[in-house]
């Protein structure tokens, strides 16, 4: 849970703020615009997905506005070129419009994701919510932030003592037809009752934070720029993201950027049950 409380004296969250929000009603505006039926460009990349004109106007203005305010970190974002990449040993980790497929299909269920890499690790994280026009924000050594950028409130997350519960809510994409996701529910099934909770992109991590979401089993493919700045707001709250071998991801170090997949999991407590599923289905 979230309670409100002070701005953040750390400068560079006061510096992100202005012009993620910014980011955040470029890509909003697309989306009405969008759904309005007014003229809009969706083309296809080389991988055969789609790429649509407000990734690049949100990737273009943000790779612009993070070059000012940080000239010495280099981006690594979706829709740009990263091919020296191994040659950083900090960069921003950038995915201008998380849920693409969401937005194409009038879900509001997409966000901008920003990270920041230090030595292959999430170090800092930003996750910003368009159409709730919210962002939650924090470093990794400490709890995470939630503004409200409508409203101009500040909320620092807040631990607090897990109650017995009465039923695991597993996160679940809107795509998710692969009969290993049942085969996993059905396993935590046997021991207490499952709420299925279906979202888009890295929403989901979103609503983990807001305890909407205790486990997030994903079986199929992802980028790191999917996943880097869900797992370093998960890992500030005590929660975790692991691959299918039981081990964090590591960012900007494998010859790839895709990711197989993962288990997302809320607190410590949520950790041997999500495992428990997976060696069940693997």
């Amino acid at each position: 849970m979230f309670i409100t409380t002070h701005a953040p004296q750390d400068q560079q969250m006061l510096n992100l703020v202005p012009i993620l929000a910014v980011a955040s009603q470029i890509l909003l505006e697309e989306y009405q615009n969008y759904c309005a039926g007014r003229d809009f460009k969706i083309n296809e990349k080389d991988d055969r997905s789609p790429v649509t004109q407000a990734d690049l106007k949100v990737n273009q203005y943000l790779l612009r506005e993070l070059a000012k305010l940080t000239p010495d970190i280099p981006i690594i974002s979706e829709e740009s070129d990263y091919s020296e990449r191994h040659e950083w040993p900090q960069c921003w980790m950038l995915d201008p419009l998380d849920g693409t497929k969401e937005f194409i299909h009038e879900r509001d269920e997409f966000t901008i994701n920003l990270s920041l890499i230090q030595n292959h690790q999430t170090v800092f994280s930003v996750i910003v919510v368009p159409t709730e026009k919210v962002m939650y924000m924090g470093y990794l050594t400490d709890l995470p932030y939630k503004y409200s950028f409508m409203n101009n409130i500040w909320e620092k997350y807040c631990k607090f003592k897990a109650s017995p519960v009465d039923a695991i809510q597993i996160g679940l994409s809107h795509s998710s037809k692969n009969p290993k996701y049942q085969h996993y529910i059905d396993y935590i099934e046997r021991e207490i009752p499952v709420i299925r909770r279906e979202a888009g992109s890295a929403y989901k991590f979103c609503m983990m934070l807001e305890g909407e979401i205790d486990i997030y089993p994903r079986f199929h493919p992802t980028s790191e720029w999917d996943t880097s700045a869900g797992q370093g707001l998960l890992e500030s709250i005590g929660g975790g993201l692991l691959t299918l071998d039981s081990v964090p991801f590591t960012y900007n170090q494998r010859d790839t950027v895709l990711n197989n997949g993962f288990i997302a999991y809320r607190d410590p407590e949520m950790r041997q049950l999500a495992l428990d599923a997976l060696s069940n289905v693997l």
